[in-house]
């Protein structure tokens, strides 16, 4: 039995977890600071020096070796991305709980510009694809997983289900513009740091999956558009630094609605540990429903 399957994956679960990996790996950390519970607890260990990131289920451990993987190949293709910390064999299993450890960048999180994170989005798609296989992106996979583990009204929950269900059939129309291919998966300004030397650096990489092209420059895009997290001048750096704005698409608001609803389901796997995530998650709903401002949704 994984500790998922008895117990909340909470703070003090995931830094058990974490210790004790750190044991079978050699490593005897004085400090570790959680910096985001998600699909994934990302901690900060030593001050940054290493960063650590603990799988929520059992089952996330095939997408955590294929991260390792992905780490390897881009690593040998001289691709600015993590880097893995050499001296431990990756993934760590601790009580069926995926453990990879990685190089931290620097102190703090010091976010890349947007126009240089259209260019290594740009230079991440032109690479030559990978000899081993990822798999096909399935966005609405997540929201399943998700919404069968969520402690949410049951309301919320049926509403967030008829609403994939509605969108899956919408997606599966789309004729997107751009010839498939790697995706990170996942390519948002949270993603994309600054390392010591001040270079950006791509992080993040269990997300990898074979795709449309748009689905990795739609979250810049709406964090402008929707959010008002990044302004005109920098969203249109980010298109300028891909060479391509994918607002202009004609299927542009499905995706990003598609990318909204798995923005709620993610943080709905912490509602049942997090008042704070619970109240979130139903005003987000409120919102979906409505067809209000998600300028009002808080950052987590």
């Amino acid at each position: 039995m994984t500790t998922s399957e008895h117990t909340a994956f909470d703070f003090a679960a995931a830094e058990s977890i974490l210790l004790q990996a750190c044991r079978l790996v050699g490593l005897h950390p004085d400090e570790v600071e959680m910096l985001r519970l998600g699909d994934h607890a990302v901690f900060r260990i030593d001050d940054g020096q290493v960063v650590s990131r603990v799988g929520r289920h059992a089952d996330r451990l095939p997408s955590v070796r294929r991260e390792v993987a992905v780490a390897r190949w881009l690593d040998a293709e001289g691709y600015p991305s993590a880097r893995l910390v050499t001296q431990a064999e990756q993934p760590v299993v601790v009580d069926g709980h995926p453990v990879t450890f990685w190089e931290g960048l620097a102190d703090g999180e010091q976010y890349a510009s947007t126009h240089e994170m259209g260019e290594l989005l740009r230079r991440l798609h032109g690479l030559e694809a990978p000899r081993f296989s990822l798999p096909d992106l399935r966005p609405f996979d997540k929201v399943e997983q998700r919404l069968e583990r969520a402690v949410i009204r049951a309301e919320t929950r049926a509403y967030l289900a008829d609403l994939a269900e509605e969108l899956a059939a919408q997606y599966e129309q789309l004729e997107f513009a751009l010839p498939p291919g790697h995706l990170h998966g996942d390519f948002n300004v949270g993603n994309v740091l600054h390392d010591s030397e001040g270079d950006p650096k791509v992080i993040d990489l269990d997300g990898f999956a074979t795709g449309p092209r748009e689905w990795d420059l739609i979250q810049t895009a709406m964090y402008y558009d929707s959010f008002g997290w990044h302004t005109e001048a920098e969203y249109a750096d980010f298109a300028d630094g891909y060479c391509f704005d994918v607002r202009q698409w004609s299927g542009y608001t499905v995706l990003r609605s598609v990318r909204e609803l798995l923005m709620v389901t993610w943080l709905a796997q912490n509602a049942g540990t997090n008042p704070r995530a619970a109240e979130e998650v139903e005003k987000r709903v409120e919102t979906l429903r409505s067809g209000g401002s998600r300028r009002a949704w808080a950052p987590f």
